[in-house]
């Protein structure tokens, strides 16, 4: 498409681009900024309502808190007072001892709790306010045993009913409920409740004659409306909610609210319902606090749960706050309606104001537009005749004449600058002539640069490649050191391990040298038994596989000869085993495989390698062949497989890799099929 056709292309007239622009601000800016107003202004007020219900939740946590110290330091208190030392001073051993009992009783009542009893530190019961006691202290409770050592201690703990039974039938009874279905709440298989969540605190008490005694009390918060009723009255005040929402606190057992003051209906407390499946997952299942909305039996509120913990360590309940959301919603509704209204009234006052604004700037140019037009067309005495009245506009129309006026004065001026500028564009055209000379100047010399590196790289790696032969020199010369003399017969494997892999060393150094003056040497395809070559690599590492004890298992079935010299392969194969053995630190297996395969049509031997060490994740194995990188700090040269992937690309095989982490890494080659008749 040429730039006229392009030029010429129907677009939307301009009048309706002005009034695009008159009433895009209106009718598109502005409810989306007020859109993301209104988002972030909810979140934001829903934020203030998590943060009120995050305080409302440490309020009650601090009274809950407060009710566990009091009650340990008030059975403290009682313990240490002069007037329960004086009763048990006048105890008669096996006789009932009733001041005591009746100053236990007192205290009890005075105290809100729902038992207390003495008991000596072997468990055995001493005296029981109003007979409400067991039959002897259970000393496996964590509290009772922490005080039986010298310490007082105070925590919830878990009645059964036959434990609450134990102490007191009306107990039992108090904590017995009957489970209603709740929705959204998890499929209970039971239909009731008979376990009693109780504030336990024992204290010692020493003797004068230095017998250590136990004070053990409890409150039992199953039905314990008082309680529960205190929270919500510290919690929400008078004028802490707006109008028409309703602050409410729940003691849980489990998931079963067993004090209450969320209504069912006609007043009646939802004793017995249980909390949603969601919320007890997330703070029973996983401890978590919850701060968010939830359904509370038949309405959405704004709530707060935080785990109970037992003596044990264990999640046993829930301490719950919240309000209804209803009002809030409400309120969000409401704001929502007046900013949409207000949007609509401004919209409908300032809209017919804008386009008639837009008007008076798109008539005149529509007007200059049908000159412009008329001009192209061949009228090239067509004008707007527009005054200039002093706006941008009508100054932009009366110029557009003026510049009609010497459009063919500049006629002769233009074709004088064309002349110019061929002489110019000839020039240029020299200078670039004597900068592309200059360019084929530079690219020979990047060439060598490039061939200069590459000669570099490989003398790397042939110093790399030197490093293994020498070791297993070093390693022979060490045997033969040990089996010098008339037994140098015995050496014969080392003689000839020695001689093979400084013939090694000789070929690199060809290679290198093939490399960089390939015209001054030659040499003919080699073919190698694969088997062989693999079994022939064994002895070289044999002492690194018993080292790291690792067991080999050959699977080597290949019988086509492969196109790359013994040499060559013997190095790639000690390279790769040498790998696998040092992915194995902590031993392992290692499996050598070979088989004829056909690829593509050609004949030719497909070599594995695997192991059941480390592996490597996808992004190590896909950059393993870059020359220089390594997973070895400090100890490799990142070339090795670098130069093996070299060497088998030379010979137009392939090697891969396949790499699991944790699981082991699988080097494939395949070599294509020696061939005499080749060239």
């Amino acid at each position: 498409m040429t730039p006229d056709e392009g030029r010429r292309r129907p677009r939307l007239p301009v009048r309706y681009r002005l009034l695009a622009i008159a009433l895009l601000p209106t009718l598109v800016v502005i409810p989306v900024l007020l859109g993301a107003t209104m988002l972030r202004w909810n979140a934001k007020f829903d934020g203030i309502l998590i943060s009120k219900v995050r305080s409302d939740l440490t309020v009650a946590h601090q009274y809950f808190s407060r009710i566990l110290e009091s009650t340990s330091d008030d059975l403290t208190a009682l313990g240490e007072s002069v007037a329960f030392h004086a009763a048990v001073e006048t105890a008669v051993p096996g006789k009932p001892n009733g001041q005591l009992a009746g100053l236990l009783n007192t205290r009890r009542t005075a105290l809100g709790l729902d038992f207390l009893y003495a008991a000596r530190s072997d468990g055995t019961l001493i005296s029981a306010a109003g007979g409400r006691a067991p039959d002897r202290a259970d000393l496996k409770w964590p509290v009772i045993a922490k005080a039986v050592q010298g310490e007082p201690a105070v925590a919830i703990d878990i009645f059964s009913g036959a434990e609450l039974s134990e102490i007191a039938s009306r107990l039992a009874a108090r904590a017995s409920l009957e489970l209603i279905p709740t929705e959204n709440a998890v499929p209970s298989e039971t239909d009731s409740n008979s376990r009693g969540m109780v504030v336990h605190a024992a204290s010692p008490v020493m003797l004068e004659d230095g017998e250590r005694l136990l004070l053990v009390g409890g409150i039992l918060l199953n039905r314990n409306l008082e309680f529960i009723d205190t929270i919500n009255d510290l919690v929400y005040q008078p004028g802490s909610l707006p109008q028409g929402s309703q602050g409410t606190a729940t003691l849980f057992l489990d998931d079963v609210r067993i004090s209450t003051n969320v209504r069912l209906f006609e007043g009646k407390r939802a004793l017995g319902t249980r909390v949603s499946a969601v919320v007890r997952n997330s703070v029973l299942g996983q401890g978590h606090v919850w701060l968010d909305r939830a359904f509370v039996v038949n309405d959405w509120y704004i709530s707060a749960y935080e785990p109970i913990t037992d003596s044990h360590g264990e999640r046993v309940g829930m301490l719950y706050v919240g309000f209804l959301e209803a009002p809030f919603w409400q309120t969000k509704i409401i704001t929502l309606v007046m900013v949409v209204l207000t949007f609509v009234a401004v919209a409908a006052a300032s809209v017919p104001l804008f386009m008639r604004w837009a008007g008076g700037i798109f008539r005149p140019l529509e007007r200059m537009t049908d000159t412009i037009n008329r001009v192209e067309g061949g009228d090239l005495d067509a004008r707007s005749g527009m005054p200039d009245l002093g706006d941008e506009i009508s100054h932009v129309a009366s110029h557009l004449d003026d510049l009609l006026d010497r459009i063919q004065k500049r006629d002769s001026q233009l074709r004088s600058w064309n002349e110019e500028l061929n002489t110019r564009v000839e020039e240029r055209t020299s200078e670039l002539r004597e900068a592309n000379r200059q360019l084929e100047s530079t690219t020979k010399q990047l060439v060598m640069s490039e061939k200069l590196a590459a000669i570099g790289e490989i003398t790397a790696g042939v110093a790399h490649e030197i490093n293994n032969p020498i070791a297993v020199i070093q390693g022979n010369l060490e045997v033969l050191r040990e089996i010098v003399g008339d037994r140098a017969e015995d050496a014969r494997t080392e003689f000839s391990l020695i001689d093979e892999q400084t013939e090694r060393m000789r070929q690199i150094v060809t290679k290198l040298l093939l490399f960089a003056r390939p015209d001054e040497f030659s040499g003919g395809e080699e073919a190698s038994s694969t088997d062989e070559v693999v079994r022939d690599c064994l002895p070289l590492v044999r002492h690194l596989i018993r080292k790291q004890q690792i067991s080999v298992r050959e699977d080597l079935h290949a019988e086509t000869l492969a196109a790359i010299s013994r040499t060559a392969l013997q190095q790639v194969l000690v390279n790769l085993i040498v790998n696998a053995i040092q992915a194995m630190p902590n031993g392992g297996e290692l499996v050598l495989t070979s088989e004829d395969q056909v690829q593509e049509g050609r004949n030719g031997v497909l070599l594995s390698v695997a192991d059941t060490g480390t592996g490597m994740d996808p992004e190590v194995a896909s950059r393993i062949f870059d020359p220089f990188f390594t997973t070895k700090k400090g100890t490799g040269t990142g070339l090795g497989l670098s130069i093996s992937h070299m060497i088998v690309t030379e010979a137009e095989g392939t090697i891969k890799v396949r790499s699991t982490p944790d699981a082991g890494t699988v080097f494939s080659i395949w070599l294509p099929e020696f061939s005499a008749f080749d060239d």
